[in-house]
């Protein structure tokens, strides 16, 4: 574990089965990193389940910001413009009262909520959320599994640079080989997207010493040989983010090398935001935080965004125009 204190502010109403999970994953977390800090958002009675559980000394790492409403997974992801324990707890991050967020909740409305409290990055109209799979080889980081449901070619090669920059910075992969998820690994094959995005990707340059290998298929993801970074859209994302937790399921668990994708960072904000996944127990709301206080530690966001503050535009603008806007409303 990586020394220095972390202060997380974690949405005590954010998942399924909020608070209960969330309540088990922060006592979790708080005994097993004794340099994290916690600041639970929600209700006052959820949170005192967590401080009453926990020995005096650790006690003293947590507070409370008293907050009853929530998104709930059903609402559209506009309702985290209002007063809400998701809004409060990524506002604390811009606040400067914790260093990173977590939230289990619905993902349209936490990725809403840290654009709107932190803001984007330049030249990042969509963020992207990024989960690192526990491949044979070593992990393997892809992205987008939500953030962008409907993006064009541009996008997706600006994912590929915030892939390459995140696997160097957050995982130590040198010199990370960045692949584009396909139906085959031949040029000219998938859909017109995949198409476009090949040829936008193979143009532009990556951070860190990457390289573009190409096209990938699914099970590259497993094997971890061809590709330490695939980008594909969040729809499809999401939806094999999904199968593989449930192959895992199936199998018994994850390979030895790394636990299940239970939660993923949100790049091209400014600050550090971890989604868990909706269905998240509280050994996974646990490792959103442990993620969290990790990217914090490292100093990843700032590290990438430096790393891509001056990425060349060149191949990155056309068609970022006739990219659809719409807020996300898919869940992890």
């Amino acid at each position: 574990m990586e020394p220095g204190t972390a202060r997380i502010a974690v949405d005590l109403l954010g998942g399924d089965d909020a608070p209960a999970v969330v309540v088990d994953g922060a006592l979790r977390a708080m005994r097993a990193d004794p340099d994290l800090h916690l600041l639970l958002v929600g209700p006052a009675e959820a949170a005192d389940e967590v401080i009453g559980a926990l020995d005096p000394a650790q006690r003293a790492r947590v507070t409370v910001r008293p907050v009853r409403s929530a998104v709930g997974m059903a609402d559209h992801p506009v309702a985290a413009r209002a007063d809400s324990t998701v809004r409060s707890a990524v506002t604390a991050v811009r606040d400067g009262i914790a260093d990173a967020a977590v939230s289990a909740g619905a993902t349209g409305a936490t990725v809403t909520a840290a654009a709107l409290a932190l803001g984007r990055w330049p030249h990042v109209r969509r963020p992207a959320l990024v989960a690192t799979l526990p491949a044979l080889a070593g992990p393997v980081v892809l992205l987008d599994v939500g953030g962008s449901l409907e993006p064009g070619p541009a996008t997706l090669a600006r994912h590929a640079l915030l892939g390459a920059a995140y696997a160097a910075v957050a995982h130590a992969v040198a010199e990370p080989r960045v692949g584009l998820l396909s139906v085959g690994t031949e040029a000219g094959k998938g859909d017109r997207l995949r198409r476009a995005a090949d040829h936008a990707l193979a143009a532009v340059p990556l951070p860190c010493g990457a390289r573009y290998v190409g096209f990938v298929e699914g099970y590259d993801l497993a094997s971890g040989t061809r590709a330490d970074v695939v980008v594909t859209d969040g729809f499809t994302g999401n939806v094999l983010l999904k199968a593989i937790e449930g192959a895992y399921a199936m199998a018994g668990g994850p390979p030895a090398s790394g636990g299940a994708p239970r939660a993923a960072a949100l790049l091209g904000v400014a600050g550090t935001v971890v989604v868990c996944h909706g269905a998240a127990r509280g050994e996974d709301v646990a490792s959103g935080i442990a993620l969290a206080a990790h990217l914090w530690r490292r100093g990843a966001t700032d590290t990438v965004a430096a790393l891509l503050g001056g990425a060349p535009e060149a191949g990155l603008s056309s068609g970022d125009h006739a990219e659809r806007t719409t807020d996300t409303g898919v869940s992890l």
